[in-house]
């Protein structure tokens, strides 16, 4: 039965039924929405000047590969599972209510704190165009609008997220397009004509992998974290009509459009912009704007990465919302968390995520040091752990089901390759933990992480014992077929 439509006696009223509004088209917009953003069209520039332009392009296709591995694990959980904030009900369901709770908590704050940095950064690019305009002011005008939009209603917020995310998914086509016709020494709409520059600035001075292997390694870290968003999918399951259908359309689709969008632009950049000055001043995608003659391209680009940012809060906002949501439905936080309005938001727990992001900008201001370091650092780690989460969930999901006498040809969807996939999976991830130890600017992702992840347990234990307590508004599901 679907938790999401599950009778309650002590919540009877039909009105706290989420409601399935979402198509197959907004999981992939959403996913796209949560992974897009300053990342590649700000960031991805440094990357290539760390790892070189081969060694790049080698770190997104790892970076891609990995998604695909855990998203093939969350496709089963998904449709076995086709809960609201489902991601913590994996590990729950699994490997016990505690590791449920810890993921949670992990993921909320992921994305509680990507809303304070996505508001901030999105005021400050707004100054090119308004600069007598304080930064504060169009945080408080952003965080309204995003507001709005997920609480009017679950088809609202697809449907705008959907377009939000064409927009960046355009920009990054027309980067391609006009990036590779560049490459071969064909720009029409340049005042002065270029040579081919074919793929020369791959061969570096120090060779194709200036930076080693360990450049690759070390970026990759970056790049795992870039791709992070894509499991909103599993987080939006239990409003998607026909999840049975729509869910793994949505995460085929996922993959495949993250690995052209990603690895595409990535090569043309790397192809076009010399690995040494690529990044340092401007964002690569203004750099290859202007050089193949695109007019106004920095203010193109400035409005296509506001709309980025825009577009993660956007998808952030409903993330958090629906994992506090979900938390209180199984009796892990406060009951008023899964009230409803009449058009199926859950209200209070969309205005506490809001209000908390909030605070996580306010931080990043008056104690960016301290506090924000600290979330900051907790949020990288989460975006890693969570993962790590879904594909053991996935690898005991399957293991417990065919024990049960289950048979896994009656499964709608079924992760590939088992148990290959979630084993890679889980150890490439592990791998990937333990490399950030030795990086410098990464490393307090592990000091304040792992602290944080032990005291999510010891919090558990003692609130709720070593079982916890039983879902408070929900009926355990039989496997879909």
């Amino acid at each position: 039965m679907d938790r999401s439509s599950a009778p309650s006696a002590a919540h009877p009223s039909p009105e706290r039924h989420l409601r399935r509004a979402m198509s197959a088209r907004h999981l992939v917009m959403i996913a796209l929405g949560g992974v897009i953003g300053s990342g590649l069209f700000l960031s991805s520039g440094y990357t290539i000047h760390q790892a070189g332009p081969l060694g790049a392009v080698l770190a997104y296709l790892l970076g891609a590969f990995v998604v695909w591995l855990v998203m093939v694990c969350l496709g089963e959980l998904a449709v076995v599972y086709p809960v609201s904030g489902s991601i913590h009900i994996y590990a729950a369901r699994t490997m016990g209510p505690a590791t449920g709770f810890v993921t949670a908590w992990l993921y909320w704050l992921c994305w509680v704190v990507a809303l304070g940095s996505e508001f901030t950064a999105s005021g400050i690019l707004m100054q090119r165009w308004f600069p007598t305009v304080d930064v504060w002011v169009w945080c408080l005008v952003f965080a309204g609008i995003l507001f709005t939009l997920n609480a009017i209603s679950a088809r609202v917020f697809g449907e705008t997220e959907f377009w939000f995310a064409a927009i960046k998914v355009i920009a990054i086509l027309a980067l391609i397009v006009l990036g590779t016709m560049a490459i071969f020494g064909f720009t029409p709409l340049s005042t002065s004509p270029h040579e081919a520059v074919l793929f020369s600035n791959f061969e570096t001075p120090d060779g194709l992998l200036p930076a080693g292997l360990g450049g690759v390694l070390i970026t990759s870290l970056a790049v795992f974290y870039a791709f992070s968003g894509a499991e909103l999918v599993g987080v939006a399951a239990g409003e998607t009509k026909d999840p049975g259908r729509n869910i793994p359309r949505a995460l085929r689709s996922t993959v495949l459009r993250l690995l052209v969008l990603f690895v595409c632009s990535i090569t043309v950049i790397a192809a076009l912009l010399p690995y040494e000055k690529a990044g340092l001043s401007s964002s690569p995608f203004v750099d290859v704007f202007e050089y193949v003659g695109v007019p106004y391209a920095a203010d193109i680009m400035n409005f296509v990465v506001i709309t980025a940012l825009l577009s993660v809060g956007n998808s952030g906002l409903y993330s958090c919302a629906r994992m506090l949501f979900s938390l209180a439905e199984e009796g892990y936080a406060p009951r008023a968390f899964t009230r409803l309005t009449r058009r199926g938001i859950p209200m209070i727990a969309l205005l506490v995520s809001l209000a908390i992001g909030l605070v996580s900008l306010v931080s990043s201001v008056i104690a960016a040091e301290t506090v924000y370091l600290v979330l900051v650092s907790i949020a990288g780690f989460a975006a890693v752990a969570v993962w790590m989460s879904i594909v053991a969930a996935q690898f005991f999901h399957r293991r417990a089901f065919v024990r049960g006498g289950g048979d896994v040809a009656t499964l709608v969807y079924r992760t590939p390759f088992y148990p290959l996939v979630p084993i890679l999976a889980f150890v490439l991830l592990t791998a990937s933990i333990v490399a950030i130890a030795f990086d410098p600017d990464q490393a307090p992702a592990l000091y304040f992480g792992i602290p944080f992840v032990g005291l999510c347990y010891l919090f558990f234990w003692w609130r709720y014992g070593r079982k916890g307590v039983a879902p408070r508004a929900v009926e355990e599901e039989a496997p879909v077929a």
